[in-house]
């Protein structure tokens, strides 16, 4: 399913924080191995997939000069994640051996109503394909079964696994078969499409207690943990090391910072201590120094309000 899985560990080797991004849009594991629709990587055809060390010298490469890669997301004025990671993916597209990137963000639209957009169209060794592209952070439930991806909230409570699943098997993937789209796809002279999905992020755990991982899930899935603000300092007695804070634009690669970038424990105290209680979930990385005196990032987690997950969405 991930043709790179043996270059996992190269994110934390580049130095640039938007080619780790890149090299982890990439490289990363799956959240799910089984789905109830088609999930294929985007360059399982390409010819990196096939010699992967070329894919490692390409990436090498842009943390040498990233000037190319920061102006084509320079382009964009959204900050949206998932749009940022839909960029990060159609960079790489453009450049990988093997594949031709015909499209992206195709509208769909019926007498002037947008009925959705196609992500990515393809053309390669094995087809042409609609990919639909998502990122999502998923913490899985204290008290409910943790098999049913029915109880794996995201952590604006807006959204939940199932209902992106659903969402993304019966609805977006089913988008390139309707007329509507079907008028159009002559444009890049498609003939048969195959409709897939590629859906990568994380999943946390609950700190204290045990979840089982969400049926269906990839095993070897990017992962953390959640907890309260009242079950804090009962972590942290556990824990070493320095701190992030992770803005949204940086919840994708592994942290890594320096020394002076990164906050010692009673710092981070003194930071929380000053948040509204009820504050929205924080996400914050947990860093060690490596064999190179370099401080990275060996855990993520969530630091959600007391209350979390009283108010869940109602379904």
């Amino acid at each position: 399913m991930n043709p790179f899985s043996q270059l996992h560990e190269l994110p934390r080797q580049l130095r640039h924080p938007a080619v780790r991004d890149l090299a982890w849009t990439l490289l990363s594991a799956p959240l799910l191995q089984h789905v109830d629709c088609l999930q294929r990587h985007p360059l399982s055809a390409s010819t990196w997939a096939h010699t992967p060390g070329l894919l490692a010298d390409w990436l090498s490469l842009q943390d040498q000069d990233s000037s190319t890669l920061e102006q084509y997301l320079a382009r964009s004025h959204h900050h949206r994640l998932g749009l940022y990671y839909e960029q990060l993916w159609q960079f790489a597209l453009h450049a990988a051996p093997g594949v031709q990137l015909l499209a992206a963000n195709v509208a769909i639209r019926e007498q002037g109503r947008t009925l959705g957009e196609l992500d990515l169209l393809l053309r390669d060794a094995e087809g042409e394909h609609h990919v639909e592209l998502a990122i999502k952070l998923y913490l899985g439930p204290q008290q409910a079964a943790g098999s049913a991806p029915a109880n794996w909230l995201g952590p604006g409570r807006q959204d939940y696994l199932e209902r992106k699943l659903k969402h993304l098997c019966q609805h977006q993937l089913l988008l390139s078969s309707s007329p509507q789209a079907q008028a159009l796809l002559g444009n890049w002279r498609v003939q048969r499409l195959q409709a897939e999905l590629w859906l990568g992020g994380y999943l946390f755990y609950p700190w204290p207690g045990h979840c089982d991982m969400p049926s269906g899930a990839h095993p070897q899935h990017l992962r953390g943990a959640w907890l309260t603000r009242q079950a804090w300092p009962a972590f942290t007695q556990q824990q070493g090391g320095r701190w992030l804070v992770l803005p949204r634009s940086a919840w994708l690669a592994p942290a890594r910072a320096s020394k002076a970038e990164s906050l010692s424990l009673l710092e981070l105290n003194h930071w929380l201590a000053q948040l509204d209680p009820q504050a929205t979930p924080i996400l914050l990385a947990r860093l060690e120094v490596d064999g190179h005196g370099e401080w990275q990032e060996v855990q993520r987690l969530f630091l959600l309000a007391d209350t979390w997950p009283l108010e869940a969405l109602e379904r």
